[in-house]
C-alpha cells in the first residue's frame, strides 16, 4: 500500500528470511563463518543460538546459497519428531529408499549409512541442518549423535547443524547431554544489534528495496532501537507499520511519534511490552550497605574495598532466584563521574583488589599495577557476556542521563548490576537496550605474553600456549624444543576458537586468551560458573 508512497520496489521490512536483505552485523559475519566452517570441516556438531527474532533463520538462508558444490542437504524444520520419524525424514529429504510403513529404527540407519558411504565415494558431501532445535526430545538428540558415528577411517560421514534459541545451550549443558556436548566443533550465539547497527539495518533494508534517502529520522531510530531492544525481527514489524502510518498521514518520511504509534499498535501499550517483549524487570532495589561502607572507605582513606564488595555481589546471587518482578522506572540521579568511580571500584572489588578515584591515575593504569588489562573496544553485549568476566558498562536511564554500572554476575536471563551505592538485578534484554557501546573489562595476561600470538611466534609463551590449550581439550602437551606457533599448534587453537564461539582466526588475542583462562579453570572472578545456567 505504501510502496509507491515511498518509491519503493518492494516491502523492506518483511519478516520472511529473504537472504538479500540480510545484514552482516559483526555478529552475523561471525554467526555465518562459524557455519561456513562448520560444513568445510570434517564432521560433527554445529550450534547457531540467540533469541528469538536475532536472524537465525536468515543466516541459515544465506549459509544454503553459499554451499561448497558437491554437498547433499537434509533441512528440518519441525523438530517435534520420533525417533523413528525423524530418520523417515532424513531420508525423504535426501531422497533415500525404504522399506514402505518402515518404523524400524536399525532399517533406516542402515539405509542411511549406505547413502552416505556412496555419497562419500562420489566426493560428496552430506549436512543435516535442524531449525528450532530446542524443540528436540531427549531420545531424539541421542539419536542424532549416534548418527555422527558413522564414519570411515578418515572422517564422518554426516555433518550436523543445529539451529536454535537459547534453550538449546541450556538443554545441551546437561550432565546427559555430555557426550553429544563434546562433539559439539563450533557454536556461536547471536545477541541483539547495537545501536548502531539499527541504525545501519534500517538503512541497509531500505537500500535492498530501492531507496537511498532516510526515510526514518534519527530520532525515531533512537526510539526503535529502545522499543525493540535490537532484535531484528521486531524491528521490520515496527518499521513496516510506522511507514504504514507515515503514508496515511500524508508524510515524506517516519518521526519520533510515528514510530512511537507503531510500536504500541503492533506490541500494545509500551508500558505492557516491557512486560511481554523487553520482560523489563527490577526484581529487587536497595541499599546494600557493605557496598556503601566499601564506597566511602574508597573516597574517604582509598583502603581495600575488596571484602564488601564481594560481600554485595554474593548477596546479588542468592537474591536473583528469590526476588518479585517489579517495573519500577531506572532513574539514576548520581553525577556521571561518581557513578563511574562506584562502578570501578565494584569491579576492582570482585578481583580482590583496591580502587582510588585519582583523576591522573586511570582504573586501567591501576590495574596494570596489579597484574591486570583491560579488554574495552567495539564489541556486542552477547559477545562480552561469552567472555564471562565482571565489566563496568555505560548505561542511560529513562531521563536520558548518563551513568555507569558494573556488572557483577548473571543467571539465566537477568544480571546483577552495582548502580552508585545500590545492588540491583534487571533483565539483560533492558540492560541491552540501555547500553551505550562504553565498556571496560579486566583480565589476566598469562606469564611471557607479549601481545598476540600469531602463527610463526617462537618462544615461551607458544610453550604456555601449547600446555593451556592441550589442558583445555584433554589432550597431552607436547615437548616444545624450539616452541613453535606451528601448524599443528594453529589447529588445535582454531578448533577450541569456535568451540568457544570466536573466529576461528588462529591468532591468540585477548578474547581466546580470557576463554582459555576460564576453560582450565583458572581461579579468576566470573559472571557466571563454568557449567551453571
Amino acid at each position: 500500500m505504501y510502496r509507491e508512497h515511498f518509491g519503493l520496489k518492494e516491502l523492506p521490512f518483511s519478516i520472511a528470511p529473504d537472504p538479500r536483505y540480510l545484514y552482516l552485523s559483526g555478529q552475523h559475519r561471525e554467526a555465518l563463518a562459524h557455519l561456513v566452517y562448520g560444513i568445510t570441516g570434517d564432521g560433527g556438531f554445529v550450534l547457531l543460538t540467540g533469541e528469538v527474532g536475532t536472524g537465525k533463520t536468515t543466516v541459515c538462508r544465506c549459509l544454503l546459497e553459499q554451499l561448497p558444490e558437491g554437498t547433499d542437504v537434509a533441512f528440518l524444520l519441525n523438530p517435534k519428531l520420533t525417533v523413528d520419524e525423524l530418520l523417515a525424514a532424513i531420508c525423504d529429504d535426501l531422497g533415500i529408499r525404504y522399506p514402505e510403513g518402515n518404523r524400524s529404527i536399525k532399517v533406516f540407519v542402515d539405509c542411511i549409512n549406505r547413502y552416505l558411504l556412496d555419497a562419500y565415494s562420489r566426493g560428496r558431501k552430506t549436512v543435516l541442518i535442524i531449525e528450532e532445535a530446542q524443540n528436540l526430545a531427549p531420545e531424539v538428540l541421542e539419536q542424532i549423535r549416534l548418527l555422527t558415528n558413522l564414519e570411515t577411517n578418515q572422517r564422518k560421514l554426516l555433518q550436523i547443524i543445529m539451529i536454535g534459541q537459547p534453550e538449546l545451550g541450556t538443554l545441551l549443558s546437561r550432565s546427559e547431554m555430555r557426550q553429544l556436548a563434546q562433539r559439539i566443533t563450533a557454536r556461536y550465539h547471536l545477541g541483539p544489534l547495537t545501536r548502531e547497527e539499527v541504525f545501519a539495518y534500517v538503512s541497509h533494508r531500505l537500500s535492498v528495496a530501492g531507496v537511498s534517502s532516510e526515510l526514518f529520522s534519527p530520532s525515531a531510530v533512537n526510539r526503535l532501537y529502545r522499543l525493540s531492544s535490537g532484535i531484528p525481527r521486531l524491528i521490520n514489524v515496527i518499521c513496516d507499520r510506522a511507514l504504514l502510518g507515515a503514508y496515511a498521514q500524508g508524510k515524506d518520511s517516519v518521526n519520533r511519534s510515528t514510530l512511537t504509534k507503531a510500536a504500541r499498535e503492533v506490541l500494545g501499550e509500551l508500558n505492557g511490552r516491557r512486560g511481554r517483549v523487553g520482560k523489563l524487570r527490577w526484581l529487587f532495589a536497595g541499599l546494600v550497605i557493605s557496598a556503601i561502607v566499601a564506597v566511602l572507605t574508597v573516597a574517604l582513606y582509598g583502603t581495600r574495598p575488596q571484602s564488601a564488595a564481594m560481600k554485595a555481589t554474593e548477596k546479588q546471587k542468592t537474591t536473583m532466584g528469590e526476588a518479585k518482578t517489579d517495573a519500577i522506572r531506572w532513574s539514576v540521579e548520581l553525577p556521571v563521574g561518581q557513578s563511574k568511580d562506584m562502578a570501578y571500584a565494584a569491579l576492582f572489588g570482585r578481583w580482590d583488589i583496591p580502587y582510588r578515584p585519582e583523576e591522573n591515575n586511570p582504573a586501567c593504569r591501576q590495574a596494570q599495577g596489579y597484574g591486570l588489562r583491560c579488554l574495552e573496544g567495539p564489541a556486542s553485549l552477547s559477545g562480552l557476556l561469552q567472555m564471562n568476566r565482571p565489566m563496568v558498562l555505560k548505561l542511560r536511564d529513562d531521563d536520558g542521563r548518563e551513568f555507569y554500572a558494573a556488572l557483577t554476575s548473571v543467571s539465566g536471563d537477568a544480571a546483577a548490576l552495582v548502580v552508585g551505592t545500590a545492588s540491583r538485578i534487571a533483565e539483560i534484554k533492558e540492560i541491552a537496550g540501555r547500553w551505550l557501546g562504553e565498556y571496560t573489562l579486566l583480565w589476566r595476561a598469562p606469564p611471557y605474553y607479549q601481545g598476540e600470538i600469531k602463527p610463526g611466534s617462537r618462544g615461551r609463551q607458544v610453550q604456555w600456549l601449547d600446555e593451556q590449550v592441550a589442558r583445555a581439550q584433554g589432550l597431552q602437551a607436547r615437548s616444545l624444543r624450539n616452541a613453535v606457533y606451528d601448524d599443528r599448534l594453529v589447529s588445535q587453537v582454531k578448533k577450541f576458537q569456535l568451540s568457544e564461539g570466536l573466529v576461528p582466526d588462529g591468532i591468540v588475542g585477548s578474547r581466546t586468551l580470557i576463554r582459555l583462562s576460564t576453560a582450565v579453570g583458572d581461579r579468576e572472578p566470573v559472571l557466571t560458573a563454568r557449567g551453571g545456567p
